[in-house]
């Protein structure tokens, strides 16, 4: 489950349409660029060489793609909502409701054992975006997170944020480890990965919790 999604253009219909063509992200490295790369590997394409990647800023690559000078652009609310009201390209994958992206958590925040135990209503928030988005909306708002709540309500309506207690993160860091380390992006394994930098006692003790 997760916010982004990758446009086209008429010359991309799927993931494997994107051999030989101009796909624009933020940087190399960036999110968007490690997340499309895994989706690559997904389908038998090599993202080092197989794929034209154009970085620059997300605006620029925006007004780019509008223009039909790149084949494809891998978008992050409010972007993807943008591009559907213009009715620019049309959607080749949403992680939202696509397998086997939507059935993976796409983000996740990484804090330390002392900072989750301080601020336990760092997760409980979580709550509040699946049984209150307007509320969500308005807080982030008032706080100067968002400008214009159009776009933000229908982002946060959208994503299933519910969804947090049921999926499994170990099975996340497993299934994307395991593609980008196909690609040569991580040299670690996967199992090294999970044994040496995850630890979801808290996580499964705060699932408890909730659910009680």
């Amino acid at each position: 489950m997760g916010c982004f999604e990758l446009f086209g253009t008429e010359r991309v219909r799927s993931l494997r349409d994107l051999k030989g063509k101009r796909v624009a992200v933020s940087a190399l490295g960036s999110g968007r660029h490690i997340f499309l790369a895994s989706m690559l590997v997904h389908v038998g394409l090599d993202p080092r060489r197989d794929v034209d990647w154009v970085t620059r800023p997300v605006a620029e690559s925006m007004q780019m793609f509008e223009q039909a000078e790149i084949d494809a652009f891998m978008g992050f609310p409010p972007e993807p909502q943008e591009l559907r009201a213009k009715k620019t390209g049309h959607v080749v994958v949403n992680t939202t409701t696509d397998k086997p992206w939507s059935q993976y958590f796409c983000c996740m925040v990484l804090a330390n054992r002392d900072f989750v135990r301080k601020y336990r209503a760092f997760l409980k928030a979580a709550n509040v975006c699946a049984l209150e988005p307007q509320r969500a909306v308005k807080l982030r708002a008032d706080k100067g997170y968002t400008v214009g709540s159009e776009y933000a309500l229908q982002t946060i309506t959208e994503l299933p944020y519910d969804r947090w207690r049921e999926y499994d993160p170990e099975d996340t860091v497993r299934f994307f480890a395991l593609r980008l380390h196909e690609a040569g992006m991580v040299k670690s394994s996967p199992q090294k990965i999970i044994s040496q930098g995850t630890d979801w006692r808290f996580l499964k003790e705060l699932k408890k919790e909730l659910k009680a």
